[in-house]
């Protein structure tokens, strides 16, 4: 048995080996000797942080933030509970944000990520590319009021121009703006089904069926309503609107 695992590891390194050759893989170098230099360990650190936090910045930075919780928000007045599931609208919530940022995105990709990979700029020059596009698409959507909360926190006196703001400040006003415009969108939704509930609940009290739940009885109507107002449709558009 020992004999028998030891070939087929050995047929494993050679085959590792040779594909490596024939795909022409780019190799990883680390060396723990004199030639060791603080700085490069100390960027390949701060490197490996940016793209730890990367994820939490593509979402809280772009659309992502209010389209997942206005569809969120729909499952509530349908009653649906867990339809559509998490990873349904979690799904759908990152291709309609990617639709969104199609234009933010081509920008930064034809200033800022094709010139660094042609080797014309620095990295430095690229993120401050993709700084401006993303700077650009949050000024667009976020409120004054947000922005001169932290300054009042803060004590400071209010930037006169809004590029002069500080992209933290930026980043964080940005993402109270989108939680309260997906808030306000979402209670919008809510009106035409609480009415609904509201008629339903009034005709069985009439009926004396005040033991009967009204939303058992007002979930098909609703569901009714709802598909054939093209719901989904009407959502999406109104989402995607809200970002004109």
């Amino acid at each position: 048995m020992m004999k028998a695992l030891l070939a087929i590891a050995a047929l494993v390194l050679v085959a590792g080996n040779a594909f490596a050759q024939s795909a022409q893989l780019p190799g990883v170098a680390i060396n723990f000797g004199q030639g060791t230099n603080l700085v490069d360990t100390i960027e390949v650190l701060l490197l490996f942080t940016v793209l730890t936090m990367a994820p939490a910045i593509v979402i809280l930075c772009t659309s992502f933030t209010r389209i997942i919780i206005v569809l969120s928000f729909m499952r509530q007045p349908l009653g649906t509970q867990n339809l559509p599931p998490n990873q349904l609208l979690i799904g759908f919530a990152m291709f309609l944000s990617i639709f969104v940022m199609m234009p933010t995105g081509k920008v930064i990709f034809e200033n800022g990520i094709k010139p660094y990979m042609a080797k014309q700029i620095s990295a430095t020059e690229a993120i401050g590319v993709l700084e401006i596009g993303m700077r650009g698409f949050m000024q667009k959507h976020v409120r004054k009021t947000d922005i001169g909360l932290f300054y009042v926190v803060l004590g400071e006196s209010l930037c006169s121009k809004v590029d002069d703001v500080p992209i933290l400040y930026l980043f964080l006003a940005f993402i109270i703006s989108e939680l309260k415009t997906a808030f306000q969108i979402g209670f919008l939704l809510y009106i035409p089904f609480l009415v609904l509930d509201m008629v339903v609940a009034s005709v069985l009290m009439a009926m004396g069926m005040m033991m009967l739940p009204p939303m058992l009885v007002s979930m098909p109507f609703k569901l009714l309503l709802f598909v054939l107002v093209d719901g989904w449709a009407l959502v999406t558009g109104s989402i995607l609107r809200s970002f004109n």
